[in-house]
């Protein structure tokens, strides 16, 4: 049972990383926004930078490139929610099995 939890606690936060993080590198090389695939990207992270929002202003750069400081923390904060979210499975795991020892 803890097994699966952690697998899909890591699929989860890995699915979250990737969408923030193709995000970020799409902002930052100007991608076209009306292709398809960049919206597509947009619009599944855009709910998930949500509670980040305005939190640190974007920088914009020369020739368009943008550099989104929430992303980059909304970044960073999922992946320390990940790591605690395994630690507890982890920790709650380990007292199981010493009770059943």
């Amino acid at each position: 049972m803890f097994q699966a939890a952690l697998f899909f606690t890591n699929i989860f936060v890995g699915i979250v990383e990737f969408l923030i993080g193709f995000r970020i590198l799409l902002k930052l090389f100007s991608a076209n926004p009306a292709t398809p695939f960049v919206q597509w990207i947009y619009e599944m992270s855009t709910p998930l930078l949500a509670p980040f929002q305005e939190i640190l202003p974007s920088q914009q750069l020369e020739g368009g490139m943008i550099i989104e400081f929430s992303a980059l923390f909304a970044l960073i904060i999922y992946s320390f929610v990940g790591y605690f979210i395994v630690s507890t499975i982890h920790r709650f795991n380990t007292q199981l099995e010493k009770t059943k020892a």
